[in-house]
């Protein structure tokens, strides 16, 4: 076989190694980089980190990012849902296709975070619902449509759920005692970086 031929068959082999060897790095950074949800009551606030308690009792180290983002989270009512409001639903399936709320949040006015349809993790086949609330039912059960770019849901509130308000927090909400949901990272170091949390006000659990 002459080098030239041997050439046009090698290149696009080459291309296609490199380009999977490349599309792999790719997806294995992009898994590294998926946050975890950690469930915790703060202990100690120190200067860059935090130290917390899980639910199951351990006991973590979590570092607090330049940029972090922190939400408040306060009690609500069903009332503070409305028509094009914006909120969020953890939930499982119902037979009939439709979704039964586990908790609710309210985001304010003008706030879009997490927009979609997702799996979750606060139970068996729980899923994530962001979107803006189409209509409001209130019949013997409260049921709510909530749409996103992709579709919509209509998801069931039992009158025992719990509904909270989200806002715009700062490092304030970082005192002992308060409970949160911290989305970690891992840095390069192998420490355990926080870039956005949601945090109870005045003894609030976050239900999500």
């Amino acid at each position: 076989m002459k080098t030239t031929q041997l050439l046009r068959r090698l290149v696009p082999v080459l291309v296609a190694s490199t380009f999977l060897a490349y599309g792999s790095a790719a997806l294995a950074q992009t898994a590294v980089a998926a946050p975890t949800r950690v469930r915790a009551t703060i202990e100690k606030v120190n200067t860059d980190n935090l130290e917390v308690s899980t639910k199951a009792g351990k006991k973590l180290t979590l570092k607090l990012a330049p940029d972090l983002m922190l939400f408040s989270v306060t009690h609500a009512a069903i009332t503070d849902i409305k028509s094009d409001s914006f909120i969020g639903s953890a939930a499982v399936p119902l037979p009939d296709g439709s979704l039964k709320a586990l908790e609710v949040h309210v985001f304010p006015a003008g706030m879009k975070v997490g927009e979609g349809h997702y799996a979750w993790d606060l139970g068996k086949k729980s899923s994530m619902t962001n979107g803006t609330v189409g209509d409001v039912v209130v019949t013997s059960g409260r049921t709510i449509t909530v749409k996103y770019p992709d579709g919509e849901k209509k998801i069931v509130v039992p009158a025992d759920v719990p509904i909270v308000a989200l806002d715009k927090g700062d490092r304030s909400l970082l005192v002992p005692g308060a409970h949160g949901v911290f989305f970690v990272t891992k840095a390069a170091d192998g420490s355990d970086v926080v870039g956005r949390a949601t945090i109870g006000k005045n003894g609030v659990v976050p239900p999500m």
